[in-house]
């Protein structure tokens, strides 16, 4: 009897894979990295655009797989990804727009 092919490979391939929560903890970081990367493309456009502007990154605990940018004058929203995506990269505001946004609602003040 001759068997070909990739007879044995699945027992190894299935020992090898990390577990749930290795997998949670990895997608955890780089879920936190791409937020946070985001945050600073944001925050450097905005103080290109403005220079002596006061940027504050999460004055408060954020909601979960959310992006948002409020003016923290009078609390108006700048930009929300909350109803956005799938794909996660919606969820993310080009810097140019929230640029825009902010100054918009600087000239209706």
């Amino acid at each position: 009897c001759l068997y070909l092919g990739r007879r044995g490979t699945k027992r190894k391939a299935e020992e090898e894979k990390p577990s749930m929560e290795e997998k949670r903890d990895r997608e955890g970081e780089n879920g936190q990295q791409v937020y946070g990367r985001n945050a600073e493309e944001v925050k450097s456009a905005l103080l290109a655009a403005i220079p002596g502007l006061t940027v504050v990154v999460n004055p408060e605990k954020p909601r979960r797989n959310s992006f948002e940018i409020t003016l923290l004058d009078g609390e108006t929203p700048l930009w929300t990804g909350i109803k956005k995506g799938p794909p996660r990269k919606l969820k993310f505001p080009q810097p140019d727009v929230v640029v825009a946004a902010l100054q918009e609602a600087l000239k209706a003040e």
